[in-house]
């Protein structure tokens, strides 16, 4: 008996959880985590450039201090800009190139209510949609709609040393 209510226990448990179980496909793999992390530590951890504040600020706290530019390279930190609709900006961190139009990144706090936010995604395809292929304007995999998504611009890459 004691053993069907502590196993009743874990699955009642379990049902209240935020937490998302692993998933992947060709273009995201990704776990669910109880709460949203910030992209801006998040990004700090993974590519270890310890610029601080909100992630449309990176840009600019980068000058003088780390390289940056307009072509990926695994390891540098993408920095979207600050728009009505991202109004901090956002971070990733990019894995790996695919080709000079095409990369895969880290990232979190990524989505449009609280359960994808609460996604720390492992692996998300990225694809540069910007007239000048400089990276100004790209579309992230959307693993919920199994389709790229919206259009967002871009400031580039800040490159580790």
């Amino acid at each position: 008996m004691r053993r069907f209510f502590f196993l009743g226990l874990a699955l009642a448990l379990g049902a209240c959880s935020t937490a998302r179980p692993p998933f992947s496909n060709q273009y995201a793999a990704g776990y669910g985590v109880s709460e949203a992390v910030s992209c801006v530590p998040y990004a700090r951890g993974q590519s270890g450039i310890p610029i601080r504040g909100d992630a449309y600020t990176w840009w600019s706290q980068a000058v003088g201090r780390y390289a940056r530019g307009n072509i990926p390279h695994e390891g540098a930190v993408y920095v979207l800009a600050k728009t009505p609709r991202l109004t901090r900006g956002h971070l990733s961190v990019v894995t790996r190139v695919l080709d000079p139009r095409t990369i895969e990144v880290t990232h979190s706090n990524w989505g449009s209510d609280r359960a994808t936010r609460s996604v720390i995604y492992e692996r998300m395809r990225v694809e540069d949609i910007s007239p000048a292929n400089d990276w100004t304007l790209a579309r992230f995999w959307n693993y919920e709609a199994n389709s790229y998504g919206r259009p967002y611009e871009a400031y580039g890459f800040i490159y580790p040393r």
